[in-house]
């Protein structure tokens, strides 16, 4: 199986050049899906990377007693207050009459328990032509994956939720933890990025790997910002394998820029507020 080096050259060529008549909704809109009482700075990490990745528009759709606080943080996120903390059917078209025109759905940052028929369930309801998929954190449940099959979904587990996900064990070797990610994604008919100090992306026919960290990036909410990132190129329309690859290296790479800056005392906050540095790099109009 082909292995893809992930590098500055692969993300210059799979990043879209922003045509010079855009106007709003032409460079995509993401709705990041997720919170609850105890995790309100997920979704709102996770918008972040997805505003910071050059789309449009992003919806924070939270349940209402979160919804104030996330207001007051930026100004720049259209915040959509749910009835309650649960993926209800109710609850969901609620959502999808109010963000119709969503590109991609993020859904997972901090979304505390649910039941994970109801979690599967509301990704059939969210998923459409032409409407692409980014799941993390408490959505990723085996339950989930006959709503993700031959979709255009990423999933971006760290080891412990990928072993909940697909219920096999990785191993410490890297030889052994691409074949085993590869393996699930042919068979799941799902891309996988799996977070880890190198990250595994694969499609089931091709396997890309990101080295490009920092290790003041074990500090929590820098993969709400690659779920975010990941969204953000989706909506894009960068292809999900190429759009995952790129999402890995743009996110390490704004790690590694936080902490030339602060060492190793970055938040998840200052890899998000890098993103721009890093994507500027790859900016062109056609």
């Amino acid at each position: 199986m082909p292995e893809i080096k992930i590098d500055a050259e692969f993300v210059s060529r799979v990043i879209p050049p922003r045509r010079r008549d855009s106007h709003k909704r032409m460079n995509g809109t993401v709705c990041v899906v997720g919170g609850s009482r105890l995790y309100h700075g997920a979704p709102f990490l996770c918008a972040e990377g997805a505003m910071r990745s050059g789309v449009d528009l992003v919806f924070i759709a939270v349940p209402a007693s979160i919804a104030t606080p996330i207001r007051a943080l930026s100004p720049d996120f259209i915040v959509v207050p749910l009835p309650d903390s649960k993926l209800t059917r109710g609850n969901v078209s609620k959502l999808m009459a109010w963000v119709p025109e969503v590109d991609t759905f993020a859904v997972g940052p901090g979304l505390g328990p649910q039941k994970p028929e109801s979690v599967a369930q509301a990704l059939n309801q969210m998923k459409g032509e032409g409407r692409s998929l980014v799941v993390d954190a408490d959505a990723l449940r085996p339950q989930i994956l006959p709503s993700l099959r031959k979709t255009s979904s990423v999933v971006t587990p760290h080891a412990r939720e990928f072993e909940r996900l697909f219920g096999e064990k990785l191993p410490d070797d890297l030889s052994g933890r691409v074949s085993i990610v590869s393996e699930k994604a042919k068979e799941a008919g799902v891309i996988v990025l799996l977070k880890g100090p190198t990250d595994i992306i694969s499609d089931g026919s091709s396997v890309g790997l990101n080295d490009i960290h920092s290790p003041a990036m074990t500090v929590g909410g820098t993969g709400d910002v690659l779920t975010g990132i990941t969204a953000g190129l989706l909506a894009k329309k960068v292809a999900p394998f190429e759009a995952a690859c790129a999402a890995a290296y743009v996110n390490g790479s704004a790690g590694v820029e936080a902490a030339k800056q602060f060492g190793m005392h970055i938040t998840a906050s200052d890899v998000a507020s890098n993103i721009a540095i890093v994507m500027k790099r790859f900016d062109a109009l056609n």
